[in-house]
């Protein structure tokens, strides 16, 4: 037990520095599947254990202290479960923006995909499900996706195309926007354009 007792933690700690890692590099890491996986599969064991020490346990004599100190490990590993998804979900949700709310922008980008695990596919699936459901209520008045950093001065932008992105419909017809074109168009229908890097705006 003694043994045992000195590696409680020690998965979650690592699961912890990860998340501090993805904060100091801003930087979304590979989901940790394997640690995940381990870490539960340790809070059953230790779970199991509890269960042997309390049917044992003597109510006059109170809990022995090898069980509070599992309770402790089992407490601790849950909050530590928590706070690496729940700082993964700040992440997806900081990429999600960074795009103007592009999803297959997100999930076709292989550099990304490969980082999420399903169930973060999910999430970002149902978030942007969400989202445009939201979102299709005052879509005329105002568009949430677009950047606030800089308010527009004016309604209409002259952009210049870094890359080809195809027909776009917009409030002049469809544009077909190929690399190296300009156009003088309304901003509401390529600001995600240019979050994602296809247009840049023509001072």
């Amino acid at each position: 037990m003694s043994t045992e007792t000195r590696q409680f933690g020690d998965l979650a700690t690592q699961l912890i520095m990860e998340s501090r890692r993805s904060t100091q590099t801003d930087t979304l890491l590979k989901y940790n599947d394997s640690l995940v996986r381990l870490l539960i599969r340790e809070q059953r064991d230790l779970e199991r254990a509890a269960e042997a020490l309390e049917a044992g346990m003597d109510e006059l004599q109170g809990p022995p202290p090898a069980l509070l100190i599992i309770q402790t490990a089992v407490s601790r590993n849950k909050r530590c479960l928590l706070a690496y998804h729940s700082h993964r979900i700040d992440r997806l949700r900081d990429l999600y923006w960074d795009v103007g709310g592009a999803l297959p922008h997100i999930l076709n980008n292989q550099g990304f995909r490969s980082k999420f695990s399903p169930h973060e596919v999910d999430y970002l699936r149902q978030y942007n499900s969400s989202l445009m459901e939201f979102r299709s209520e005052f879509s005329h008045e105002l568009d949430i996706t677009a950047s606030i950093t800089n308010p527009p001065k004016d309604l209409h932008v002259l952009v210049h195309v870094v890359k080809d992105c195809g027909v776009i419909q917009t409030e002049l017809g469809s544009i077909n926007f190929q690399k190296g074109q300009r156009f003088m168009v309304r901003r509401a229908d390529i600001e995600h354009l240019i979050i994602q890097g296809y247009l840049e705006e023509v001072s």
